[in-house]
């Protein structure tokens, strides 16, 4: 940070929150966080997938900010969020399978990798000729972006590899101080982070990270068929998509996956179900689940939350039934972070 974004970090905002570090996203606040921004501060932010951490992302400087307090490797690219379809057209070369998709799921939770132009900072992209955009659908997240008419860097809000934060409460957990100004905008929505389309090549478009928007939607509304593949990066090759570590999304905790019925826990462990389980077992305290239903949707919503929370509880291991493979977009996005998750 420079020196100007230091004095002004050391600011507070004009409405106070309930606890440290965290404020309500109300028009006051908004316009002070619209500022710090412009000078350099980074500001975490809800969205209706997780909670991230800003920064202008047309300042190199600040965008390094980013990286450092997340000790995140500089391969790894970073979402850029937009208005809407006008400034991605600032920022991008569009072509008709982005128009489709973007009028029908912006604001939403779809990122789109499409060749960037030069306006971009090559640290937010890590060196490539691609840059990733979104359009949020929260609205604190969408208010801020309209005051500050410029697009913003927004990678989730923990450090590197560790799980995704769904509340504010997660953000000061993991950085305090670091992160001094955290937008109040409650649990979010989805729980997961957005699906990831590239659209830069030469033939189907690819699905590149799991979310909550599925290949059979996707392809309804551009008339092609996609592809899913999902990536595993090295450690030394810039990746195109964010969230494409072989190990990511992880507790500190080791996680143990299982189909079906899990063999017999070991003292010390901690079981999650995808859903309630029947009978006696749901009233274990080392018994936990997802969702009363099995519903998808909930499953997602409460899956970092709860790695969180057994993390904190400090648990030998956790064992944790996997969805199968479906088509469900928000299914598989489980799946993919939990397979992530349990990677050693």
């Amino acid at each position: 940070m420079t020196a100007d974004s230091t004095d002004f970090c050391r600011k507070a905002p004009p409405d106070r929150g309930a606890s440290s570090f965290i404020y309500p996203p109300t028009p006051a606040n908004l316009k002070f966080f619209a500022e710090a921004l412009k000078a350099g501060c980074i500001v975490a932010i809800p969205t209706e997938t997780v909670y991230g951490l800003a920064a202008m992302a047309l300042n190199p400087k600040a965008c390094r900010s980013i990286f450092a307090i997340k000790g995140r490797p500089l391969m790894d690219p970073l979402i850029v969020h937009v208005t809407g379809r006008e400034m991605a057209e600032e920022l991008a070369y569009v072509n008709p399978s982005f128009q489709k998709l973007a009028e029908v799921f912006w604001p939403g939770p779809l990122t789109l990798i499409l060749k960037k132009r030069g306006t971009v900072p090559d640290i937010v992209t890590a060196g490539r000729d691609t840059v990733a955009l979104r359009m949020p659908r929260h609205a604190a997240a969408a208010d801020l972006l309209k005051i500050l008419q410029s697009p913003l860097a927004a990678p989730s809000a923990n450090p590197f590899g560790y799980v995704s934060p769904s509340l504010p409460s997660h953000v000061s957990d993991s950085f305090g101080s670091r992160v001094p100004f955290i937008i109040d905008g409650g649990p979010c929505e989805i729980g997961l982070e957005s699906t990831i389309l590239d659209l830069t090549g030469p033939g189907m478009p690819v699905i590149l990270r799991p979310g909550a928007i599925g290949a059979s939607e996707i392809s309804k509304v551009i008339g092609l068929p996609v592809q899913s593949r999902l990536e595993v990066i090295g450690e030394n090759i810039p990746a195109k998509a964010p969230g494409t570590m072989a190990r990511h999304y992880s507790p500190k905790t080791r996680i143990h996956l299982f189909e079906g019925e899990p063999a017999a826990c070991e003292s010390g462990a901690a079981t999650i179900y995808l859903k309630r389980p029947a009978g006696k077992d749901s009233d274990k305290d080392t018994v936990f689940w997802l969702s009363d239903s099995g519903d998808p949707a909930e499953m997602a919503r409460a899956l970092f939350a709860l790695l969180r929370k057994l993390d904190e509880k400090g648990f030998e291991e956790i064992r944790c039934e996997v969805p199968g493979i479906s088509e469900s977009g928000v299914a598989e996005a489980v799946r993919d972070r939990l397979i992530r998750a349990a990677r050693q």
